[in-house]
This record gives structure tokens, sequence and C-alpha cells, in this order.
């Protein structure tokens, strides 16, 4: 008999969401990684990024669109979504996914390294609402502060798999990705800049408000 857990529970509750399992479907059919964010954290940046009335959301690390389309369903009229992915594959069907979605008209791509993405939107003076970070562990703090730095004030900041699969509360667990989540969490819990939470369930996901 298969166990209940929490999160199963409370995604039981709701109907499944035909755009995003096809989206699913589609990342298994390309052999990419199966990671999206989860679908209770899919709603939650969709209500976030809504609540807080966002006109420009940024994101890093695409895939395959999944969390792209949850984070465009919040964006007022006009709003505007710039996408980091790494590889020019996964944005091609990440901007597939969110065009048949109804919501290419809010997405930018940019593809290329994450970090020099960042710096040249800093030097261009660029700011942003909310962001989305969800890309390679090891850079997590350095997203942070790019992050912080890119932010309107009010703005929210969430980042997702911040216990890496329990990896985080394993003392025995060294790999430099781990301690760069251990590093990202303790900022979001202690700098000075930020008012935060960092949730629990599913994977983990930070979420902090620049003051």
């Amino acid at each position: 008999m298969e166990t209940t857990t929490a999160e199963s529970y409370m995604e039981g509750l709701y109907a499944d969401d035909p755009v995003l399992e096809r989206v699913k479907e589609v990342i298994r059919t390309n052999n990419m990684p199966e990671i999206s964010i989860a679908p209770g954290y899919g709603r939650l940046l969709t209500m976030l990024v809504r609540m807080i009335g966002s006109k420009k959301v940024l994101e890093i690390g695409a895939l395959g669109g999944y969390s792209g389309i949850c984070l465009a369903r919040g964006l007022q009229a006009g709003g505007k979504l710039v996408s980091l992915e790494l590889k020019q594959e996964f944005a091609d069907v990440a901007k597939q996914n969110v065009a048949d979605a109804g919501l290419g008209e809010f997405v930018e791509y940019r593809i290329g390294e994450a970090l020099t993405h960042l710096n040249e939107l800093l030097v261009q003076g660029e700011r942003f609402d909310f962001f989305f970070i969800d890309a390679d562990k090891v850079n997590y703090p350095n997203y942070l502060e790019l992050a912080i730095q890119l932010a309107n004030p009010g703005a929210i900041i969430a980042g997702d798999n911040t216990l890496m699969r329990g990896k985080v509360v394993d003392a025995n667990q060294t790999k430099t990705s781990v301690q760069a989540m251990r590093s990202f969490n303790k900022l979001i819990a202690t700098d000075p800049r930020l008012e935060s939470t960092i949730l629990p369930a599913y994977d983990g996901l930070a979420l902090a408000r620049v003051k």
C-alpha cells in the first residue's frame, strides 16, 4: 500500500492542470531532467506574482517552461518575464511550451551563463519585482546577491530546492553544491536587507522580501 505524504494528500485536493501536465510530458519526451518545481509551489509562484502586482519578473533557470508558465500566469497586462537559461535546447522547449500555454507574449529568453546576464542587466539599470532562482546550486549565493541588487523595494525572491533532497541537513554531505546551498539558506535567513522564511515542504522553498 502506497504511503500518503502530507504533500501527496494536499496535491490530491487539486485537479490536474492539463497545461502543466503536458509540459511534464514534453520534458520527459525530450529526455530532459524531470526536476520542475513542485505543483504546490508552482501555484504559490502564480499567487505571489499576482498578489504583489509584479510587472517585471526574472527567472534563473528555464528548463522546460513549467515554472515560467506559473510565473507568467500571475503577471498583469503588459507584464514581462525575463528567463535565463544556460542551454539553447532547453530554452527552445520552454519557449514552445509557454507559447502553447498562450503566454508567449510575456516571456523573453536569454541564453548563456546566468551570472553574465545578471551583471549585464545590472549595468543596464534594469529592476525587477519578483525573482525565481532554480538553476545550478553552486551559484545560488551569487544569484541571491545579484537579485538583491536588481530588486525594486518590496520585491520577492524565491529559491527552489533549498533542502536538496535532505543533503543540506546531512553533516556528511560536503559537496560544493551542498555547501553553497547551506550558505544561501543562511544568507536568506540573516541578510539584513531581507525579511524571509524557508518552507520545508517538497524540496524546500526560500521566500524573501527585499526591504
